[in-house]
């Protein structure tokens, strides 16, 4: 048994052929940019592809990858690009999807899928046919391979999309999906000029700031690039320490990955301490100097 991965972004795709190696047989198709870091951790055939941002162009060689070699799965990162393939993909080969998996294992000819459900509040498992799966990151640490794979180049037809212009966004200043702890706030800190009053609990644990989606999107006291929810960054700390965050299911389901959660909240009925290892009740700016001077002993 044999599949196809692919994925845009470099660290999802080390990660997806690392977990999927363990199961079959892994092949890669792969932006160029991409090929040469995925070559440590693939020991199979990486076919390189042109970069480009439109779906259908790389749709057609994944599709015409996947006929030539007859694979059994196609496996794709979930990004933006990603899953927009995945569905082009569907109609493409006329085969079944399973969208943003976070395990999977083989079950006889069917495959047995995780992913979370209602908003992230739950995980549902599945056991289904689909033979084109979107995989969310943090399936797996990426791991080398016994020998480096060999690249390739493959040939890509045109697009039918012309871009008639492009805007750079604004780069992001941090990387929250790879933060070992991250120290988070919500509507709960009051106003934006408080964010500098959680400053030195930041410092002192050596982590990163994050908000909730109103403060990064509706009232801009953070950064787009630093908002943690469905909508916003899926993040796997070993600590996320949340500060003045209701724990809405949205936000939730961006912080399934922590390994300990630490909540701080006035409201003792807040829905974030149902999800929180560690608990504390009370007013924020009372509690954060306290755990700034705890931690500098």
């Amino acid at each position: 048994m044999k599949c196809l991965i692919f994925s845009d972004a470099v660290d999802t795709a080390n990660q997806l052929v690392s977990f999927f190696s363990g199961i079959m047989e892994v092949d890669c198709i792969v932006p160029e940019a991409v090929a040469k870091a995925v070559s440590a951790h693939c020991s199979g055939n990486i076919f390189a592809m042109k970069e480009s941002v439109f779906p259908d162009s790389i749709t057609a060689v994944i599709a015409k990858t996947y006929r030539n070699s007859k694979y059994d799965y196609v496996f794709l990162g979930s990004t933006a690009i990603g899953r927009d393939v995945a569905g082009m993909l569907s109609v493409d080969l006329g085969l079944n999807v399973a969208a943003e998996i976070t395990s999977f294992k083989l079950d006889g000819s069917s495959c047995v899928t995780k992913r979370y459900f209602y908003g992230g509040k739950t995980v549902i498992e599945e056991s289904s046919n689909a033979r084109i799966l979107t995989v969310m990151p943090g399936i797996a640490e990426p791991k080398s391979a016994p020998a480096a794979g060999k690249i390739s180049e493959v040939s890509q037809e045109a697009s039918q999309v012309t871009m008639v212009s492009r805007e750079s966004k604004a780069a992001g200043s941090v990387d929250l999906e790879k933060a070992s702890i991250i120290v988070s706030v919500g509507r709960g800190i009051g106003n934006k000029e408080n964010i500098e009053k959680i400053k030195p609990l930041a410092d002192a644990v050596h982590g990163e700031i994050a908000g909730s989606r109103p403060v990064c999107l509706d009232y801009h006291w953070l950064s787009e690039d630093r908002q943690v929810g469905l909508s916003g960054k899926k993040v796997k700390p070993k600590m996320y320490i949340a500060l003045g965050i209701s724990g809405q299911i949205q936000h939730i389901a961006g912080i399934r990955g922590s390994k300990i959660v630490v909540a701080v909240n006035k409201d003792k009925s807040a829905p974030i301490f149902e999800e929180a290892d560690y608990g504390l009740v009370g007013d924020l700016f009372q509690i954060v100097p306290k755990l700034v001077a705890a931690i500098k002993g």
